[in-house]
Formats: C-alpha cells, sequence, structure tokens
C-alpha cells in the first residue's frame, strides 16, 4: 500500500535532533506522533508522490498516524491545480488538522486565479466550530485579498470574530497587523474604537510594531493605542 511505502519513507528520512526541536512548538501534539522531518524533504517526497497513479490513495487514508503524514497531506493539496478538486480535498483534510503548522502550510495553488469563487468557501470556514478551520478561513483572506484584490468587507468580516481558542486569537491578530502593513488608512479605524477583544488588539499592535513595512510614524501612533 502506498500509505506503507510512504512512512517508511518519512521514518528513513528521521533526524531526531529535529524531532525534539518540533516537538517544542507544538504543545498540542503528542510526542509519539512526531517523527522529525525536515520540511524541504517533506517537499521532495511530495514531488516523487505527486508524480504516482495512486497517490489519491495516501488521501483517502484519513487520520494519518503521524505529524509528517498530516503535512505531507497538505502539501499535496497545495500543489494541486484543479480548484474543485481541491476544495473536495479539503473539505475532507481540515476536519483532521489539529495543529498551527500543518494548518499555516497549507496554501493552495488553485486559489491564486479563483479567488471571487474562493470567497463563498471562505465564509463557510470562517463559521465553523474548528479551531484550525477558522484559522485557515482567516489566513486565507489575508493572503488572497490584502493587496490587488483587496475589499474592505474583508477587514469588517474578520472584526466580526470573537474566539476563545489561541490560535484563532494569534491567527486574528496576524491578519490585522498585515491589514495595517498592506491597508493602513482602512485597517486602522478598527483600532481607534474597542473593535478587538483586548488581548487580539494589543497583539496586533505587538505584531505591527515589529513589522519592517510599517513606518516609524506609524508605530508611534499605534503605541499610544494599546489597552491597559
Amino acid at each position: 500500500m502506498v500509505s506503507q511505502e510512504i512512512r517508511e519513507a518519512l521514518f528513513a528520512l528521521r533526524d531526531e535532533g529535529y524531532r525534539c526541536f518540533q516537538a517544542k512548538l507544538m504543545p498540542g501534539v503528542e510526542d509519539s506522533r512526531i517523527i522529525g522531518v525536515r520540511m524541504p524533504e517533506l517537499r521532495k517526497l511530495s514531488g516523487r508522490l505527486a508524480r504516482r497513479q495512486d497517490a489519491e490513495e495516501f488521501l483517502k487514508e484519513l487520520p494519518h498516524r503521524y505529524y509528517e503524514e498530516d503535512n505531507l497531506h497538505g502539501i499535496l493539496i497545495s500543489e494541486c491545480r484543479d480548484y474543485q478538486r481541491t476544495i473536495a480535498w479539503l473539505e475532507e483534510f481540515l476536519p483532521y488538522v489539529d495543529n498551527w503548522a500543518t494548518c499555516d502550510l497549507l496554501r493552495p495553488k488553485s486559489f491564486q486565479k479563483n479567488r471571487k469563487r474562493l470567497e463563498g468557501e471562505i465564509e463557510r470556514w470562517l463559521c465553523s466550530e474548528r479551531t484550525y478551520t477558522i484559522r485557515f478561513g482567516i489566513e486565507m483572506i489575508m493572503t488572497h485579498f490584502l493587496d490587488e484584490d483587496f475589499d474592505p468587507k474583508w477587514l469588517h468580516r474578520v472584526s466580526l470574530i470573537h474566539s476563545e481558542a489561541y490560535y484563532v486569537n494569534m491567527m486574528l491578530a496576524w491578519f490585522h497587523a498585515t491589514a495595517l502593513a498592506k491597508q493602513w488608512d482602512a485597517a486602522i479605524p478598527y483600532l481607534l474604537t474597542p473593535t478587538f477583544d483586548r488581548w487580539v488588539h494589543n497583539k496586533t499592535i505587538q505584531k505591527a510594531l515589529e513589522s519592517y513595512r510599517i513606518t516609524d510614524e506609524q508605530k508611534g501612533f499605534l503605541r499610544g493605542l494599546k489597552m491597559v
């Protein structure tokens, strides 16, 4: 079976030191699920797997046992150029995403030319009860709708999200800080009124202050907006 071959290939690439390092970054993932394979090796493996006729068998065998299998799955989805197939695979995979690293490597290439079609999917993801499905939805807005396809409606939509989940709130702060860097005039009003939860508000400012894309003058203004 292709899954057994993949698992054997992953263990052949195991780096124990890297495994220990990864485990510290993801307290929510059991150590026993982490093999310890570096991302460049995973991408090489995904390239070989994508050329196999039976690659889709691996994508159907959910849930996976190991963290790296999830990451390999995510890379394969991201590399797919067919929009409808990407969406179908995501619907099957997102319920099993259980950590920020796997979530954040999901950058489907098929979305780049299908942004209008993507809007409805994003709305569904934002309405999910799953932490990493919501996080993924926010990240897709940040990736696709803060540049040439910018629409202020997305700033408003994301401002309505209030969560007790740490990894949703971290993504909210990342999103709002990125919006300040890319669309300052549209984004700054959301910090001038008590729109966000206090933690998200202050974390947004912290992340913006760390950004090289925010000017010194803007940073000085943001410092005065911190909630105490």
